[in-house]
């Protein structure tokens, strides 16, 4: 059974979806070979179409592109959204539904993250999963390194959510 995928992102910059590519493509990725079992690597491949990955960071884009109606940002860095770690959850929803419903997809992936561990949504037909990274990092008071170290955590969880979630099917 073919299980396809889209993604909205933004604290992730795409590379969830660029990780999806890889595995169901079956080449070297940075992260899922580091966070998913061989055996999910192989059922990726066989069974994981990535219909998109969109790189999501503005007010306008989640406006105009995906058709949602966010909440107000806490605050805006050139066109950026930023929100507290609460509306990240609400809004990555929004997203993962909204990249679900536009691309057609089985399975959406939304994330956003301002202040706090960001948000992370999938949702498939029967279930919805709202998570956080790891790390605590803010927008407003850059830091490159919290950024990255948050970034990175977003992408693995995400993965390894995924992997769960297909595993289910």
């Amino acid at each position: 059974m073919t299980i396809t995928v889209a993604t909205a992102e933004c604290f992730t910059h795409g590379i969830i979806a660029r990780e999806i590519h890889a595995c169901t493509q079956g080449y070297q990725g940075e992260f899922g070979p580091q966070v998913l079992k061989p055996e999910s690597l192989k059922n990726f491949q066989d069974n994981v179409i990535l219909l998109c990955g969109m790189f999501i960071p503005t007010l306008s884009a989640l406006k105009s592109v995906l058709k949602v109606d966010p909440p107000k940002p806490h605050k805006i860095i050139n066109g950026i959204k930023v929100y507290h770690e609460k509306e990240d959850q609400e809004v990555a929803l929004l997203m993962a539904r909204a990249v679900k419903k536009i691309s057609g997809a089985d399975v959406g992936i939304g994330t956003t993250a301002g202040i706090g561990r960001g948000g992370i949504s999938i949702v498939t037909q029967d279930k919805t999963v709202r998570i956080n990274s790891d790390e605590y990092a803010d927008l407003c008071s850059p830091n490159s390194e919290q950024l990255l170290s948050r970034q990175r955590s977003g992408v693995k969880k995400t993965l390894i959510l995924l992997e769960q979630i297909l595993n289910q099917q």
